[in-house]
């Protein structure tokens, strides 16, 4: 394996063509120099420079190595940063699980662009999955950090959860029905219309959400189609196959033919949590929760 001190003073050496005043940038005599080359033309089995009293020149070998040996010295010099920001926790992959729905968020796309500008040298992958999945990947390590709108079980300690607070919901309507001529509308209205949905076994906190708020008000669900994705859901209200409660963030999705109404009831919402390994946190993921609370406080 090549000495990468070598490499060092052979690129110097070829910079300055003199090996006195090579030896003068890299502080050493002049004498321990000239073996060290000579050491290494050994090792290569070619000459690098043709030397006389006078003059200092590369060889045809030394010219063609010499591109090879400063990409070499180049990468290790690049190594060596990114090794220093690996273990700063500056540099790195993250993995970011989230709800559907939560992409359309402001916060979400704010905390990504803030983190990537802050972070440039970390992967950060994101991985769209059903709130209630998202917490068996946070403990088993598929994901690093999770955003999701289903509020934990009792009892549970291996996941931290942060609540950034809820979001309001809004009734999502086709422009034709009666109740999107209102200025707002009720559950109990709502309520006579088929609701779409998540699938039931999709794992949803934001079905969770509703269904809390139709138990709590008596109220019953008629139940519609489904849909896996909240672009889904919205696509089977403009076709008039029923009616949806979502986040106020998809408003954003400006569909022909959907209106979006606030609720009457100011406590129906959606949670927005964030979830983290209890145990064992890394650099990265601690970075990122920094990310999160500045955004917060700027709030």
């Amino acid at each position: 394996m090549l000495d990468l001190r070598k490499l060092r003073y052979f690129l110097t050496v070829a910079e300055e063509l003199h090996f006195g005043r090579a030896a003068l940038r890299l502080h050493l005599a002049q004498p321990p120099l000239t073996r060290q080359i000579s050491a290494l033309e050994s090792e290569l089995g070619f000459r690098l420079f043709d030397r006389t009293s006078r003059t200092v020149t590369l060889t045809a070998q030394g010219q063609h190595f010499l591109p090879y040996a400063r990409a070499v010295l180049d990468q290790a010099s690049l190594t060596e940063v990114i090794a220093g920001k690996l273990a700063a926790g500056t540099a790195g992959q993250l993995a970011l699980g989230y709800a559907s729905s939560i992409a359309l968020s402001d916060l979400f796309s704010q905390t990504i662009q803030a983190f990537a500008q802050r972070f440039p040298d970390v992967q950060l992958t994101l991985v769209e999955s059903a709130s209630s999945s998202l917490y068996s990947q946070v403990i088993d390590g598929r994901i690093d950090i999770g955003m999701s709108r289903l509020l934990p079980e009792s009892g549970q300690t291996e996941v931290q959860v942060l609540s950034l607070g809820g979001e309001p919901l809004v009734a999502a309507l086709s422009s034709d029905n009666p109740l999107a001529s209102q200025d707002e509308v009720t559950l109990a209205e709502l309520s006579a219309h088929p609701l779409i949905q998540f699938p039931a076994d999709y794992g949803s906190g934001l079905n969770e959400s509703i269904e809390h708020l139709y138990r709590r008000n008596g109220l019953p669900m008629r139940p519609g189609p489904s849909g896996r994705q909240i672009t889904s859901i919205i696509a089977l209200v403009a076709a008039g196959r029923g009616v949806a409660l979502v986040p106020q963030c998809t408003k954003t999705l400006a569909k022909k033919g959907v209106t979006y109404r606030p609720l009457a009831d100011p406590e129906a919402c959606a949670h927005l949590l964030i979830l983290t390994r209890t145990q064992g946190r890394s650099l990265l993921v601690e970075a990122f929760m920094g990310v999160v609370d500045e955004l917060l406080r700027d709030r």
